[in-house]
């Protein structure tokens, strides 16, 4: 494995958040957005001031108490622009997953989590062992997007790497919040993918809302 980063040194351990659900961000991904609520408006502004980070998480569906899951990724403004009529047009690189510790006093309406980072070390590892079932994944692909109505280039999709393959299609498929979650928080790569075509599948020919996927 080579080492990118060290969490320690450059992570920050109060962490501002903007909970989205259906909005996945992973390690290595980019992911834009449209910000136009005051309070992430003012977010972002404290960001670009500051480091340029801030975590992405889901609130918990399960939950009646505005509650957030306990995962979520902690990402870094790589491109900016401020529109005309005052919403930021932002992108986001997912740089490490973050476990959330508690929740810390707001700031200017929007939430500040402490978090550590200690359980996705390997989050700043490029991997190396990959093993999964890339065939299986492109049979049922254009299936699962004609079901979706969604139009996507094959071509360009099976152009890309391993790698940007999962966390392209993780990202991008309309998986629910759950299904999301169950993405964001699996162990590695292959778990990853493994949990990719599970849901691509159930996508086609099963109850998306079956729980056994996510044990």
């Amino acid at each position: 494995m080579q080492l990118k980063e060290t969490h320690k040194s450059i992570f920050p351990s109060s962490l501002p958040v903007f909970p989205l659900s259906g909005a996945l961000l992973l390690p290595g991904g980019r992911l834009p957005l449209n910000i136009f609520e005051e309070r992430y408006l003012n977010l972002v502004t404290d960001t670009l001031g500051k480091d340029r980070m801030f975590g992405m998480i889901q609130p918990n569906p399960d939950s009646s108490d505005n509650e957030l899951y306990k995962i979520g990724c902690l990402g870094k403004i790589v491109y900016f622009e401020e529109a005309e009529d005052g919403r930021f047009l932002i992108a986001l690189k997912g740089l490490s997953r973050f476990k959330v510790e508690r929740e810390a006093a707001s700031i200017k309406g929007y939430r500040v989590l402490e978090v550590n980072y200690d359980q996705f070390e390997n989050d700043s590892f490029v991997e190396e062992d990959l093993k999964y079932d890339r065939d299986s994944i492109f049979d049922i692909l254009p299936t699962y997007l004609d079901s979706q109505g969604l139009k996507l280039r094959i071509d360009a999709i099976e152009a890309l790497s391993d790698l940007d393959l999962i966390l392209t299609l993780s990202m991008i498929c309309p998986f629910n919040t759950r299904e999301k979650q169950a993405l964001i928080e699996s162990k590695n790569f292959n778990d990853r993918a493994d949990m990719l075509l599970a849901l691509l599948q159930m996508g086609v020919f099963g109850n998306s809302e079956n729980d056994e996927v996510f044990q």
